[in-house]
């Protein structure tokens, strides 16, 4: 019966190690998002993922056709809104390339609207994509405290577990 498992064991990592999935994507950042519009996608994400107040961090913007193929030059300018008033805007700018990367001092802790404005690509006129972007991590105290939490609850196992053993050892 063991050899069997053992064979079964065996079988099953071979088969584990033989690639189902040919494309590997990192994970999206939180405070990223991309918007199809106008026969162009532009995709917005801040780095860090979630900003500070009052200290540098960068808007990573970048523009592809329809057919996800990065434009040679654009021209973009972005406006931050906070509580439903602009606050801020970064003035149109012509880009060479598909990428434009922006020094952001944040000023504000919550959510804003960020509104990219993507000119003279279409005939429609200005392209305006709107994104959700935080400045705060909704999750850092929450995953914070589940790590301390999980490594106290380890540590008490293992003293439970092997504490009694290592005592057992010494008395003999």
């Amino acid at each position: 019966m063991a050899k069997k498992r053992s064979v079964f064991l065996i079988f099953i990592l071979l088969l584990s190690t033989i690639p189902v999935f040919h494309d590997a994507y990192a994970h999206s950042m939180f405070n990223s998002s991309e918007k199809f519009y106008g026969g162009y996608r532009v995709q917005v994400a801040t780095t860090p993922e979630f900003p500070q107040i009052n200290e540098p961090s960068q808007f990573l913007v970048r523009v592809t056709d329809g057919d996800f193929e990065e434009v040679d030059r654009f021209t973009m300018g972005i406006r931050i809104f906070f509580n439903n008033q602009q606050v801020d805007a970064i003035p149109p700018k012509s880009i060479e390339g598909a990428h434009w990367d922006i020094d952001y001092v944040w000023k504000s802790q919550g959510n804003h609207i960020v509104k990219v404005d993507l000119y003279d690509m279409s005939e429609k006129g200005i392209l305006t994509y709107t994104f959700n972007m935080g400045t705060q991590s909704p999750f850092g105290i929450i995953f914070f405290s589940a790590i301390v939490v999980g490594a106290l609850v380890f540590v008490g196992m293992m003293i439970y577990i092997y504490l009694p053993k290592f005592f057992k050892k010494s008395k003999s």
